[in-house]
């Protein structure tokens, strides 16, 4: 039984055409973030069936999911937000503003809010130096120059679409 759709396969399969025959491993990155955007996090299972996908063996596509902070290996969230604290964000204000947001939601790095709404996590350049500090959330969106005021206006606004029911694990809007 598949713990992917058929609709996240095929986009799977779209993926792996992108390379030559015989090189359907070169699309993990590709397959794991399909997974996790379809399923929220990435589970052992779920890992399982995309090495099975591409003729890999698990223990590779583990390697890769480790590796990355941008693949999540337990569930965060309804919203994660990845905070860039590497020297240029950290010059221009990323540890300021990573402080902010733990004081705000009460939490520290990878935690997530007693009422499921945040996940916060350090994350590594996202190469947008020029805005710092920089931000994204659910690994799609990213905000720039984020100071208390507008970390705090990002806050608002990801709660009242939380509220409304939008913005799923994953990468769910907005």
């Amino acid at each position: 039984m598949s713990i992917l759709s058929a609709d996240a396969r095929a986009r799977i399969d779209r993926e792996i055409a992108k390379y030559p025959p015989g090189q359907r491993q070169s699309a993990v990155m590709s397959a794991l973030a399909i997974a996790q955007r379809e399923l929220g996090w990435l589970s052992n299972e779920t890992m399982d069936e995309v090495a099975g996908i591409l003729g890999m063996p698990p223990v590779a596509v583990y390697e890769v999911a480790t590796f990355y902070t941008m693949y999540d290996l337990k569930p965060t969230g309804r919203f994660k937000l990845a905070i860039c604290t590497n020297l240029p964000c950290a010059l221009s204000g990323a540890t300021a503003a990573a402080e902010h947001l733990k004081s705000k939601l009460g939490i520290g790095f990878g935690e997530t809010t007693p009422d499921g709404r945040f996940t916060l996590k350090e994350g590594e350049c996202m190469g947008a130096c020029g805005d710092a500090p920089v931000m994204l959330v659910n690994n799609h969106r990213m905000v720039s120059w984020m100071s208390g005021g507008k970390l705090d206006a990002l806050i608002d606004e990801l709660s009242a679409a939380a509220d409304r029911g939008e913005g799923a694990p994953g990468g769910g809007k907005p």
